[in-house]
């Protein structure tokens, strides 16, 4: 079966095409620290997943006391300097951006408002995060712009869920997206490849699951080491082993391979810190990487959904 993909040369569906369809111009995501924390290091006290440091995976920002506006307002200049950005997705991506009392969401998201620059709503969180009043929320935005929740999945295998300390399981995941879907919203699932037991059939189960949902966009992560983790104490006692370049090359062909077509792929690799970075290095490689990536898709000549059945 032929496929038709937005961008040449490319046999997936990207962020950057499907854009550029939406909208007709560049536009540039900004990523957003709206202050907030995490249920499973807060409440729950379980310190976060083995992989995740004091800030996040965000910007830090708030703890440099940068208030949303200013974030905004500086992003969107050196994003419309550094790319031609002519519009922007607002991305609330520190922690669980629904983690909060709808009093304390709404002025956070009410933000983007004097910016008709903003043409998009982005909010990260965890499926167990979510209920109805707050999708009411995140939707009355919906009007005249894109709006995506991003959930965490990471693994469709609860074992590894567990493993990772992770603090949701599998049906968590598979019940927010359900209930997101009466919404007006996009859905991006975000996973991980490299986790601690994980191979190539936890990956392609968990491609199948992110297939057989109704899931719009999906970013593809690469398991890396940074420091202050629990990730890092495994790593340094010989527990656990990052993918080798060509392993995560592979996965991620494969995964993409087994992934529904029409699923708008916004990342396929990490994009770790370099001062937070302990393994594996060729991380910091993101050129080298995606070239990898794209070898190991054209030698084994596979293309999005070609291994969907």
């Amino acid at each position: 079966m032929s496929r038709s993909f937005p961008m040449p040369g490319l046999p997936y569906r990207t962020l950057s095409a499907y854009l550029r369809e939406r909208f007709g111009k560049r536009v540039q995501k900004i990523s957003l620290d709206a202050g907030l924390s995490c249920p499973h290091r807060d409440s729950n006290r379980q310190g976060g997943c083995i992989y995740c440091n004091a800030e996040g995976s965000g910007t830090g920002a708030q703890a440099r006391r940068m208030g949303l506006t200013e974030q905004i307002e500086s992003q969107m200049q050196v994003m419309a300097r550094r790319y031609g950005a002519q519009a922007f997705i607002a991305y609330f991506q520190s922690f669980s951006n629904t983690y909060a009392p709808l009093q304390v969401l709404k002025p956070l998201y009410d933000t983007i408002l004097p910016f008709p620059e903003i043409v998009g709503l982005a909010i990260g969180t965890r499926p167990d995060c979510i209920d109805a009043s707050k999708l009411d929320l995140v939707a009355s935005y919906a009007p005249g712009r894109d709006v995506w929740i991003e959930y965490g999945l990471q693994s469709a295998s609860d074992k590894t869920l567990t493993l990772i300390n992770r603090g949701h399981d599998v049906k968590a995941f598979v019940d927010a997206v359900t209930l997101t879907s009466r919404y007006p919203l996009r859905q991006c699932a975000h996973v991980i490849l490299g986790l601690p037991g994980e191979g190539m059939e936890h990956y392609l189960e968990t491609a199948r699951l992110v297939s057989s949902l109704p899931i719009t966009d999906i970013k593809i992560h690469l398991l890396y080491v940074i420091r202050g983790t629990p990730l890092e104490d495994l790593h340094s006692r010989g527990g656990y082993s990052p993918l080798t370049l060509d392993g995560y090359a592979r996965a991620a062909a494969a995964f993409i391979a087994h992934l529904r077509e029409d699923i708008v792929i916004q990342r396929i690799t990490g994009d770790p810190h370099p001062d937070e970075l302990v393994a594996p290095l060729w991380a910091l490689e993101k050129a080298r990487v995606r070239e990898a990536i794209h070898q190991a898709l054209a030698k084994d000549n596979l293309s999005q959904g070609c291994r969907v059945r």
